[in-house]
C-alpha cells in the first residue's frame, strides 16, 4: 500500500527551513516530524520542478502538488527479500563497516535485491522502532525549550475573594541552561503566544529551533509522522525566522532540559512564594520576575558558572536578531463564503471576491486587521470592525452587474406586492436601508419566507408596524410576529379637533393662562 502522500502545508514548511531558514536534512525531518528521506525526496523533487523560494503567491495547493507528483511511469515489480535487519544492525557496528559495504554484499547474493536508497530507507524504519536512547549536545543558540509547570500559584480577587490557578510558562536555552519563567492566567493560544512573544525579548534574540511540548495551542495534532503546528504558531515561527521542533509524546528524553528547568523553577522559585497572597496577575509576575534574577545568577556545582555568565558568553553571541517589530498575535478560523460573497467574523460581514463564493477560506484575525486566505494566498484584507451586524464592503469584489441596482430588487418587490402594500413597502425600507443593496438581499429573503410561514394578512399587519415604528429589520419583523404584535393596534396619531364649548368646561381665561392674572383658587388664597 502507498504512502500517503504530506499535506501541501507541511511540504511548504519543508521547503520554507531548508531554503529560508537553511536547516539541515535531519533539522527539518524532526522538525516536521518525517522522515529523514522523505525530506530529501521532496527537496528532489521540487528542485526538478523548477521551485525557488519564495514560492509565488499565486502558486495554489492543487497546482504544487501536481508539479511534485507527476503521473509516474509504471515499472515492472518482482520479489525483493528482506534482508536481516538485526544482523546489519550488528555488522555496523564493526569498525569500518558501512551500509554501501552491506548493500554490496546483499545484491550479490540477491542480484535483483533492494538498491542502495531503498536498502538505507528501510533499514531507518526498521531502526525507528528499536527506540535508542541518545545523549543530547546543546550547541549555542541552537535549541530553546518550552513547557508548562505542572504547579499553579493562585491569584485571589480582593474584592470577590475568588481564587484563580495562574499557570507558570517556563523556557530554557539548551547550552547555558538560561530561563525563563512568567504566570499566565490560561494555557490557551493567546497566552502560549504572548509567553513565546515576551521570553525572545526577555533573551534579546531567538535561537534555531523551539521545542515544545505537545500543548495543543502549539501542536494542533500529535501524530508521529505528520503532526499539525497550530497556524497561529506557524505564522509566529515565520515571523521570528525559527523552526518548531516537537517533542514526542511521551518521550520526557526529548525535553530534559524544560523538565529540569521546570524543577527548578518549582523549587526556587513557586516555592519561596507558596505563603504570599497574591491580587493580580502583574504582582505575582513582579515576584516571579525577581526570584528568576537570583536563580539564574546563582553559581551551580554542575555548570561552575551561573546561568547569567554562561549566556553572555555562550549563547548570547550565537542568537539571532530579533525582528524589527515584535509578532501581532492572531487567531485563525474558517469560514465558508456566503451568496453575497461576504463572510462573517465576529458577527461583522466583510466582502471577498465574487468568484469565491461557496468556498473555504482560512481567515486570520488580529486587533485590527482580518486578512482572508485562500490556498495559502491573500484574497481580501480589511480594517477590523466592531460594528455588530455591519458590512465591509470593497467595491473590486463585487461583480459587475451588481455595482448598480440588480434585477433582484424587482423580484422581492413582486413577491412583496403579492402579499399586500405594507409588505411592499417594507422590502423598499430595507433594500435602501444598506450602502450597497446586495447586502439587504439576505434580510429581504428571510422576511419573505417570514409572510410564508404567517401568512399575507399577518404579514401585512407586521410590515406596517415595523415601518411606522421604524424597525425595518428581519428580527424586528420576526419578533413582532412571534409575539403577536402584529394583531395588536398601532396607537391613532393625534389630530387636530376643535375644543369643546359647554358651561362645566373652564377655559383658559378661568385660570389666567397667558395673561399673568390669577386663579380664581390664588385670589381666594390671596383674602
Amino acid at each position: 500500500m502507498p504512502r500517503r502522500r504530506l499535506s501541501v502545508r507541511t511540504i511548504r514548511e519543508v521547503l520554507r527551513l531548508k531554503w529560508q531558514c537553511g536547516l539541515s536534512n535531519d533539522d527539518i525531518a524532526a522538525s516536521c516530524r518525517i522522515g529523514e528521506t522523505t525530506v530529501r525526496e521532496y527537496l528532489r523533487r521540487a528542485k526538478l520542478a523548477g521551485l525557488t523560494w519564495p514560492l509565488p503567491d499565486t502558486l495554489q495547493d492543487a497546482v504544487l502538488n501536481q508539479m511534485l507528483f507527476p503521473p509516474p511511469a509504471a515499472i515492472a515489480t518482482s520479489d525483493r527479500p528482506l534482508p536481516d535487519w538485526f544482523e546489519v544492525n550488528k555488522q555496523l557496528r564493526r569498525k569500518g563497516v558501512t551500509l554501501q559495504l552491506l548493500v554490496e554484499e546483499y545484491r550479490r547474493i540477491h542480484p535483483t535485491g533492494y538498491a542502495y536508497s531503498q536498502f538505507c530507507r528501510l533499514y531507518r524504519e526498521w531502526a525507528l522502532i528499536q527506540y535508542p536512547t541518545m545523549i543530547q549536545e546543546h550547541k549555542a543558540g541552537d535549541k530553546l525549550f518550552v513547557d508548562y509547570a505542572g504547579h499553579t500559584m493562585p491569584i485571589t480577587d480582593p474584592k470577590t475573594g475568588e481564587v484563580r490557578d495562574a499557570q507558570i510558562f517556563v523556557a530554557v536555552l539548551g547550552a547555558s541552561n538560561y530561563t525563563f519563567t512568567e504566570a499566565t492566567l490560561t494555557q490557551s493560544l493567546p497566552d502560549w503566544i504572548g509567553s513565546h512573544i515576551r521570553c525572545f525579548a526577555f533573551l534579546g534574540g531567538v535561537p534555531r529551533l523551539v521545542v515544545p511540548d505537545n500543548l495543543r495551542s502549539g501542536v494542533t495534532s500529535p501524530c508521529r509522522y505528520e503532526p499539525d503546528i497550530n497556524p497561529t504558531y506557524l505564522k509566529l515561527a515565520n515571523h521570528y525566522g525559527v523552526a518548531v521542533v516537537p517533542a514526542r509524546v511521551r518521550k520526557p528524553r526529548d525535553k530534559a532540559k524544560a523538565e529540569n528547568a521546570v524543577l527548578q523553577v518549582e523549587r526556587r522559585i513557586l516555592a519561596r512564594l507558596r505563603n504570599h497572597t497574591f491580587h493580580s496577575l502583574a504582582e505575582l509576575n513582579q515576584a516571579i520576575a525577581e526570584l528568576l534574577l537570583l536563580l539564574n545568577d546563582q553559581t551551580t556545582k554542575s555548570l561552575g558558572s551561573s546561568r547569567t555568565a554562561l549566556f553572555e558568553s555562550i549563547d548570547r553571541p550565537a542568537l539571532r536578531p530579533l525582528p524589527d517589530h515584535p509578532f501581532v498575535e492572531g487567531e485563525w478560523s474558517k469560514a465558508r463564503v456566503n451568496l453575497d460573497y461576504h463572510v462573517v467574523v465576529d458577527t461583522h460581514r466583510y466582502s471577498v471576491p465574487h468568484t469565491l463564493i461557496g468556498g473555504l477560506v482560512d481567515i486570520h484575525l488580529t486587533a485590527t486587521i482580518v486578512e482572508i486566505y485562500m490556498d495559502n494566498a491573500r484574497v481580501a484584507s480589511h480594517k477590523r470592525s466592531d460594528v455588530r451586524n455591519g458590512f465591509t464592503t470593497v467595491a473590486e469584489h463585487m461583480p459587475p452587474q451588481h455595482r448598480h441596482v440588480n434585477w433582484q430588487e424587482d423580484q422581492f418587490l413582486a413577491q412583496a406586492c403579492k402579499h399586500g402594500p405594507h409588505t411592499e413597502r417594507l422590502i423598499s425600507t430595507v433594500l435602501a436601508s444598506r450602502p450597497v443593496r446586495e447586502q439587504s438581499y439576505r434580510s429581504c429573503l428571510g422576511i419573505l419566507r417570514l409572510a410564508d410561514k404567517y401568512g399575507s394578512d399577518r404579514m401585512e399587519d407586521a410590515a406596517l408596524r415595523a415601518v411606522v415604528t421604524q424597525v425595518a429589520t428581519y428580527k424586528s419583523v420576526e419578533t413582532i410576529l412571534k409575539s403577536g404584535l402584529d394583531r395588536v393596534p398601532l396607537p391613532t396619531e393625534h389630530k387636530d379637533t376643535p375644543p369643546l364649548i359647554h358651561d362645566n368646561i373652564r377655559g383658559a381665561d378661568y385660570y389666567g393662562a397667558g395673561t399673568g392674572a390669577h386663579t380664581p383658587r390664588e385670589e381666594a388664597h390671596n383674602a
